[in-house]
């Protein structure tokens, strides 16, 4: 059989099994990289190269710098300030959280903003001793899409750009993006204020975190401590520190918690979600045998087939971002995008037409990672402190991206007309 055809065997599987949960998704996840090593498709490398990748460190060390603003008592002191000047009605918090979620994601890593940010909402949430699986969801979904409003602000649009300027084209401008991002990133905040936090279960933070939240005070050194870490997190991952990569940050904050006795090294391993860690690090080997076999450029080239030869703008845009939606679901939105860019770039110049809309409608629907667990750094984080499940996630993610497909659809050839070149 068809090494391509293996791994979309694979795939199919293990999609199958995280929308069941018949099996834990952590250990459905490395059953596939392992399945796909044992099938020959990876090397024995392959299979464990998650566990070496730098979002899984970034992750491991910012569980840690969580845990010790918890039980420091900073993130229940931050709590408190922002439910006394906010309040406690969950529709408020969430329209403040959005806001700045978006507006930091689209200049810095929208995983580092949801990493940074996290521990404070569960403050909050304890604190206003309101459910957080609505605001934790609205807290991954801001930083999801407002990474769309800008040219740095997710490697899709970088790869966007990238391509655009190898094939001899101008540039796309910083803030070009916003002509789609921001209608998006509007009817986000508008669907989680009025649907998403209804739809979802009321679940509280994660039994463990609130427990360390209520049961330990902390010491005013200790919260001075944290402070003072979280500080540098904030510099190294929203601002940047020269020579410093964000996983280096994480794992130095992580460490200087333990050392500077901000919490003990006891409390810092029982911080660790060791279900994110696994999930995480066991589907990064199937994005990997999605581009060694083929299998992801497979899918694009069947689907964008059915459009036939002289498609409208609307068909063309339909169905690039529905391909490149679906693979970000379970794959890493830069290897989405690094693999399909280039091949709406051949199509592009195979109908003869302006690639500047085909390029952003890839970019935009790899960036609509709303409906997995896995599908973004950002879901993965909230997954177990919201207490939610595969479904949850679809819940709300499914009618964002048919909301984002039609805004696409009446944008994207208004902005950047498919004209004939």
């Amino acid at each position: 059989m068809d090494s391509a055809v293996i791994t979309l065997l694979v795939l199919a599987t293990v999609a199958f099994l995280f929308v069941t949960e018949y099996i834990p998704i952590a250990v459905s996840a490395l059953m596939a990289s392992v399945s796909l090593g044992l099938l020959g498709i990876l090397t024995p490398q392959e299979c464990f190269s998650g566990f070496s990748n730098s979002n899984v460190i970034l992750f491991g060390g910012m569980f840690v710098v969580g845990a010790a603003m918890l039980d420091s008592g900073l993130a229940q002191s931050i709590g408190n300030f922002v439910v006394r000047n906010v309040g406690t009605n969950q529709g408020p918090l969430i329209l403040s959280l959005m806001t700045l979620t978006i507006v930091m994601s689209a200049f810095a890593s929208n995983t580092g903003t949801v990493a940074c940010l996290m521990p404070m909402v569960i403050g909050v949430c304890v604190s206003a001793k309101i459910p957080s699986a609505p605001i934790l969801m609205a807290l991954a979904v801001s930083a999801n899409v407002g990474c769309m409003l800008t040219m740095v602000g997710t490697p899709p649009n970088m790869l966007a750009v990238a391509e655009i300027t190898a094939n001899g084209y101008e540039s796309y401008g910083f803030f070009e993006f916003s002509y789609i991002g921001l209608p998006i990133c509007l009817s986000a905040v508008a669907f989680m204020y009025f649907v998403g936090r209804r739809i979802l279960p009321q679940k509280s933070a994660d039994g463990g975190i609130i427990m360390q939240s209520k049961g330990v005070v902390g010491s005013r050194r200790q919260r001075i401590l944290a402070v003072c870490i979280l500080i540098f997190v904030i510099l190294g991952l929203i601002v940047g520190i020269p020579g410093l990569s964000p996983a280096m940050v994480s794992l130095i904050a992580a460490l200087l918690c333990v050392v500077t006795g901000c919490i003990s090294e006891k409390q810092a391993y029982k911080g660790i979600d060791w279900v994110t860690i696994f999930l995480f690090a066991g589907m990064l080997p199937v994005a990997t045998a999605m581009q060694k076999t083929g299998a992801g450029e497979l899918i694009a080239n069947t689907v964008v087939s059915v459009v036939g030869e002289h498609p409208s703008d609307i068909s063309i845009i339909a169905a690039l971002f529905l391909i490149s939606c679906s693979l970000t679901q379970f794959m890493p939105n830069t290897a989405t995008a690094a693999l399909l860019i280039p091949i709406a770039m051949s199509i592009a110049n195979k109908l003869g037409v302006s690639p500047y809309g085909v390029l952003i409608t890839c970019a935009i629907g790899a960036s609509c990672s709303f409906a997995t667990p896995i599908a973004t750094p950002c879901n993965t984080l909230i997954l177990s402190p919201s207490g939610m499940h595969f479904k949850d996630y679809l819940k709300v993610g499914l009618p964002l991206i048919v909301i984002s497909l039609i805004l696409c659809m009446l944008i994207i050839p208004v902005a950047w007309p498919f004209i004939k070149i």
